[in-house]
């Protein structure tokens, strides 16, 4: 019956994510409070996605480092620079908008990915590295950048983030792969058991992120124009993953696995950093990638999925012929 449901979850995902941020927003002032839960539903999302993960395929992911190296890129290099043109050119004038579009583009990607890097078969490995490497660096790259880009001097804390950090991925990875090598669970499916409870606490993550948006989102012509750029650049960073993941010859695994790091962001740290250190019209851009991120996610892993469903059936095809 577990596996059932997760997959009508799975094939409903698509759906499930803008109706989350749709009902966030409506019910805003009820479910704002929740946003407690949020690190500790994080954690279990993290903790079910790595059940499986072995430390042999680490290891392999380890040794061969080129996809963490090319997602680091797109997240920290080619993405933060598209900010910052199109941020110009579209909002010149506007400083605050500049540095909140820098900011929702140069923080890590998010530890939701590996949810959905689950769903659509990827590599856990790699993309579970991926998160690991990229919220370390944050506390050198997010200061640097932001100076670099916009002459902002921030301090970031440090300590907050990698607590953040042990208790939302390292402490629930290690519990996840630990679960592979107890004999009693070796014949269960562990993985399979938790997949669907990891996409209803995704389902609630939105909602509550949405509600938490909803006060500095005032519809005008300005907010639209946001709206789309912040838009623009989200699908970018999807595209490019599986475009450079393509001409990088990886695996198909590998590719869905640079399609959700390269497209996802850590929006819990952009929009701390975006309130304490700037005016509120500078995390508007950030809230906006709440909204989109995940509906985004469903979006393009489908079509990737059934891009690579088909392709691979034509080769199945090709080689029965021949």
């Amino acid at each position: 019956m577990i596996q059932t449901i997760n997959k009508h979850l799975e094939k409903a995902m698509p759906f499930i994510t803008p109706s989350s941020v749709v009902l966030g927003l409506i019910l805003a002032q009820y479910i704002q409070s929740w946003v407690i839960l949020v690190p500790w539903i994080f954690a279990f999302i993290t903790f079910a996605s790595s059940v499986g993960v072995q430390i042999e395929k680490i290891k392999t992911a380890i040794l061969h480092p080129k996809p963490i190296f090319l997602s680091l890129g797109i997240i920290q290099i080619l993405m933060p620079c598209m900010a910052f043109l199109l941020g110009n050119a579209f909002f010149p004038n506007d400083y605050l908008t500049i540095v909140g579009l820098i900011i929702a583009f140069i923080i890590p990607t998010g530890v939701i990915s590996l949810m959905w890097v689950s769903i659509y078969k990827g590599n856990s490995s790699v993309s579970l590295l991926i998160v690991l490497v990229n919220t370390l660096l944050a506390p050198i790259v997010i200061p640097l950048s932001l100076q670099l880009f916009v002459g902002a001097s921030i301090e970031v804390h440090t300590w907050s983030l990698m607590l953040n950090l042990f208790l939302m991925i390292v402490i629930p990875s290690l519990l996840g792969i630990a679960l592979n090598y107890i004999p009693m669970l070796k014949k269960k499916d562990v993985k399979g058991t938790l997949a669907p409870f990891s996409k209803v606490g995704l389902f609630f993550v939105i909602a509550i992120n949405s509600s938490v948006a909803a006060p500095v989102l005032s519809l005008n012509w300005k907010l639209v124009a946001i709206a789309v750029v912040v838009f623009f650049l989200a699908s970018l960073g999807y595209i490019l993953g599986v475009i450079l993941g393509k001409l990088s010859k990886f695996e198909n695994d590998v590719i869905i696995s640079l399609l959700f790091n390269s497209g996802m962001r850590n929006i819990s740290v952009g929009a701390t950093i975006a309130i304490l250190y700037f005016p509120a019209p500078a995390s508007v851009p950030i809230v906006l990638g709440t909204l989109f991120q995940q509906t985004l996610a469903a979006f393009y892993g489908k079509i990737l999925s059934n891009y690579l469903r088909k392709k691979e059936k034509g080769q199945n095809e090709y080689k029965l012929v021949n």
